[in-house]
């Protein structure tokens, strides 16, 4: 038999044929195995892929056969990922936050590679099913990589810091002056990414939304503040601003001052509709679950943004003040 011209790729191109084409409840008839070797320009009989598959075996591929009247097929049974166990990680990361919508879909599509064709399938069908609000800083993914290398490196880093205004667009803070900070810890916490550091101007522990640090790169100078995080609880310094509650299905519209604009954003995404109310105030409208944690988060914004409509939920918020102040005053 004439050799192909990628003949020697040949177990190369069989493990990817496994790998991709089959699974538990998927298979290829050996007719079938050698239409595939033919496509990538190699040559196989049925005697030297049997040699082919023991090869594969010893490797540590666990390729076994099923009998279907006369056909007999045979399939990767077992991988290094579990499907339930890819869909975990899909899931993780649809949902976080603090990974964009482009780079969420290049991460799943490698997890896709993990999986036969057939069962990429259902893992794309799941994302489809979901819809969150994703943040809008493209370079997070990398950002992420150089805060840990600098926290590894004990150096310090720069970045500039921004905040969203009434426009709905990015606004240096501090007049786009350099953040200089000691990097300590990353913590994932309500669905955003955190740098906990030490601001050794000021003398204090600060903390810092990874999504919305622009430029970081790491300074000459060695990390400060270690004094300061020996004795550092993490978990006690975030903390969790809504709860997964039930409630009633409503159409809230909000009003707040033009500096609580970011909040909205944060909260609903970039995409929430925002007009002007005055000179100094802006309203926007927002589908949202009433309950408890609803109202309170409104309540912890300290009144830079109040209910407007439906008169049912300021009601809800009034009596909820009062059931407050009476537990208080």
């Amino acid at each position: 038999m004439a050799k192909g011209a990628n003949q020697k790729l040949k177990l190369l191109y069989l493990a990817k044929i496994f790998s991709e084409e089959t699974d538990e409840s998927h298979g290829l008839m050996m007719s079938e195995i050698i239409d595939r070797l033919n496509s990538y320009d190699v040559n196989a009989d049925r005697k030297t892929l049997y040699l082919d598959f023991e090869e594969l075996r010893h490797f540590g591929l666990d390729i076994l056969s099923w009998q279907s009247g006369k056909m007999t097929y045979y399939h990767l049974t077992s991988r290094n990922f579990e499907l339930a166990e890819i869909k975990l990680l899909v899931d993780a990361v649809q949902s976080s936050k603090f990974i964009t919508e482009k780079k969420s879909r290049e991460l799943i599509k490698k997890l896709e590679s993990l999986v036969s064709n057939y069962d990429a399938r259902q893992l794309h069908r799941q994302v489809l099913t979901t819809g969150r609000v994703k943040t809008m800083n493209q370079s997070i993914y990398y950002n992420v990589d150089k805060i840990h290398s600098a926290i590894n490196e004990n150096k310090q880093i720069q970045f500039k810091y921004f905040q969203w205004n009434v426009d709905k667009k990015p606004e240096y803070r501090h007049g786009g002056a350099w953040y200089y900070v000691s990097p300590w810890h990353l913590k994932w916490d309500d669905e955003n990414y955190y740098l906990i550091g030490y601001d050794s101007e000021a003398g204090i522990i600060k903390h810092y939304r990874v999504d919305k640090m622009e430029y970081i790169s790491p300074t000459e100078q060695d990390r400060e503040g270690e004094a300061f995080m020996k004795s550092f609880d993490a978990a006690a310094y975030t903390k969790s601003l809504f709860g997964m509650y039930g409630g009633t299905q409503e159409r809230v519209t909000l009003e707040g001052a033009n500096d609580m604009v970011g909040v909205i954003i944060d909260r609903f995404g970039k995409d929430v509709p925002v007009r002007k109310a005055d000179d100094s105030h802006f309203r926007c409208s927002v589908d949202v679950t009433v309950s408890t944690q609803f109202l309170g988060w409104v309540a912890s914004l300290g009144g830079g943004i109040r209910i407007i409509s439906p008169e049912s939920v300021v009601r809800e918020m009034g009596e909820l003040v009062q059931r407050l102040a009476g537990q208080y005053l």
